[in-house]
């Protein structure tokens, strides 16, 4: 009997049932019980660490002064059915000082090493400064119980006492037993149907099914060229026939698919966002390359579903129960870049919100603009104040009290050198601005590096003679002309050669020098002068930026100089960098190309 086919079907359907019940009833209890004993372990580590954070009696170092506080505090606390929480205190000698457990007064001042609800090695373990768990039977009440043990630390690092929770395990048991049950009734009754259907199919079906099954299984590998012969008009072959549609609608469904699938791949891979999707349980379920960089995901945590923290997109406030809050946009900051995350929900198969895409944008540069602008404001309006303020107060005073015509000059010459400033401080900005939108026009004609050099030199000595100082120079024979716009160089060249004489003491030494190298023409000056500390050597060019600002200010610098000298420079497709150190002295090199 076991020798026909239809009998051999029966079987193997029945032990394939069988097996297939068995397995998945066993990883289902498994991970029932481990997501339970999760579920547990994660409320007990969640209470623990509240009741830290939240009791200001807990986190002060003297327990014992405050046991009838911390006693007060778990007495209002709320713990779930069969939790019980125990504080105990004395590393030496450990001893409960309070708990949830209503017989609290016979229980408080017993050696919480010896107590029979309570572990010892997990004490010991906690005063290490380590938190421990474990899972222990409780031999009287016949049931398991979860414990958990906390150290408490104080602001230095030294542990005042440790926490301890026992949770009844009872209701994971029975949930277990439940499952357990529910499952060998559906296994039963999966069985029974199985032979009942296994005997009229396999009755009726014999060879063709053999066929197609052979064609799924070649389709199950990814071969879709697969096609049943029709040997009949009955249910199998209307079967074999509706195989053969299903196979040529299924390649161009998967083709359709594919398609579609390396189109989304290659937008979400090559996009300059960031794009990261989470479910309801926050489990990532994808993200793009521009996102797991950004956020370090590796392939690894994106395989098995990782929990994403939103808390690190400062999206803390999510509630699906409010789709008021699924929507928005946020700003966080990383690795000195800032971040603009705009999120919203998506929707599963049957239109219920399933959970969370988020975008992420890098807008470092559109914050480091905004930055600038604020700060160019500040500056500007604070650089106007000062002289504004100054001619106030002198016009108020000539305008207000009669003077002697010597404090009158005195006055006005003050205004005046003040209205001076103002001006040179808008002629600057005007100049960076016209740079700044191009509306420069640089009259371009060959010139003399040289011979600017030597002029400027001479324009200056008058200025370095009043300090005693000496400017040395070398003019290369025969250097190259540069074809540049005179009056724009010869500014730079001033502005360099008068901060070397303002910031370098009296009988200090400038040197300037000139040379050719390979189609451009080096200009340095260098003095043994103040310097220029480190930390402000990057930000020299930056428009207002002052190393010492008062007393650049008292030297009648608008903080634009420099800014000026790099963009006309850059205009003239050369190069100016700075080299200082503090109390050496500064070295400006610049190169232009030679005509």
């Amino acid at each position: 009997m076991f020798s026909s086919i239809r009998w051999k079907f029966i079987v193997v359907y029945f032990l394939l049932v069988f097996i297939a019940m068995v397995i998945i009833g066993i990883f289902i209890v498994n991970r029932m019980e481990d997501q339970q004993l999760q579920t547990a372990r994660s409320s007990m580590e969640q209470q623990v660490e509240t009741i830290m954070s939240t009791s200001s009696y807990i986190a002060t170092g003297n327990w014992t002064e405050n046991r009838e506080g911390i006693q007060s505090t778990l007495n209002d606390w709320r713990l779930g059915t069969g939790e019980t929480l125990y504080v105990i205190y004395d590393e030496n000698v450990p001893k409960i000082l309070a708990t949830t457990n209503k017989q609290y007064e016979s229980i408080v001042g017993n050696n919480a090493l010896s107590y029979r609800y309570t572990d010892s090695t997990l004490i010991g373990r906690a005063f290490q400064g380590e938190s421990a768990q474990s899972v222990l039977m409780d031999e009287v009440a016949e049931n398991e119980y979860m414990h958990f043990a906390a150290p408490v630390f104080s602001s230095v690092g030294k542990i005042n006492g440790v926490l301890y929770m026992t949770s009844d395990l009872s209701n994971v048991a029975r949930t277990i037993e439940d499952s357990r049950a529910i499952l060998t009734n559906a296994t039963l009754m999966a069985l029974g149907i199985t032979i009942v259907l296994g005997f009229f199919i396999a009755s009726s079906i014999t060879g063709p099914i053999r066929d197609v099954t052979k064609k799924a299984e070649e389709m199950a590998l990814g071969d879709f060229d697969q096609f049943v012969e029709v040997k009949s008009d009955d249910e199998i072959g209307q079967l074999a026939g509706m195989f053969n549609h299903l196979t040529l609608k299924l390649k161009d469904t998967i083709e359709e698919m594919d398609l579609e699938r390396s189109k989304l791949d290659t937008i979400f891979s090559y996009m300059a966002e960031g794009v990261i999707a989470v479910d309801k349980n926050g489990s990532i379920i994808h993200a793009n390359p521009i996102g797991q960089k950004l956020m370090e995901i590796d392939n690894a945590f994106l395989d098995r579903a990782g929990i994403f923290e939103l808390e690190k997109l400062g999206m803390e406030n999510i509630d699906y129960t409010n789709p008021e809050t699924l929507n928005g946009e946020t700003t966080f900051e990383k690795d000195e870049g800032v971040y603009k995350v705009k999120y919203a929900p998506y929707k599963n198969e049957r239109d219920n919100i399933a959970g969370v895409i988020m975008v992420l944008q890098d807008i470092t540069q559109e914050h480091k603009l905004d930055n600038m602008r604020k700060e160019f404001v500040a500056n500007v309006s604070h650089e106007l104040k000062t002289p504004i303020t100054t001619i106030k107060s002198y016009a108020e005073t000539l305008m207000n009290n009669e003077v002697d015509a010597e404090t009158e000059q005195k006055f006005l010459s003050v205004i005046d050198r003040e209205c001076d400033r103002m001006g040179r401080l808008v002629r600057d900005l005007l100049q960076l601005s016209n740079i700044d939108y191009q509306k420069t026009k640089w009259n371009r004609t060959n010139i003399s590096i040289g011979d600017m050099l030597l002029d400027t030199i001479s324009k200056l000595q008058l200025l370095a003679n009043e300090k005693n100082q000496r400017i040395t120079s070398y003019i290369q024979p025969e250097l190259p002309e540069i074809r540049a716009d005179r009056d724009g160089i010869e500014q730079v060249i001033l502005n360099i050669l008068t901060n070397s004489i303002k910031y370098t003491e009296n009988e200090g030494t400038i040197n300037v020098s000139a040379k050719s190298r390979d189609h451009f023409v080096d200009l340095s000056i260098s003095d043994d002068g103040i310097g220029i500390p480190d930390e402000d050597v990057g930000r020299i060019f930056e428009r207002f930026y002052r190393v010492e600002k008062g007393r650049s200010r008292d030297m009648g610098g608008t903080g634009l100089g420099l800014s000026i000298a790099k963009e006309i420079i850059e205009a003239h497709n050369g190069t100016i960098e700075i080299i200082s150190k503090k109390n050496k002295g500064t070295v400006v090199n610049i190169s232009l190309p030679a005509v």
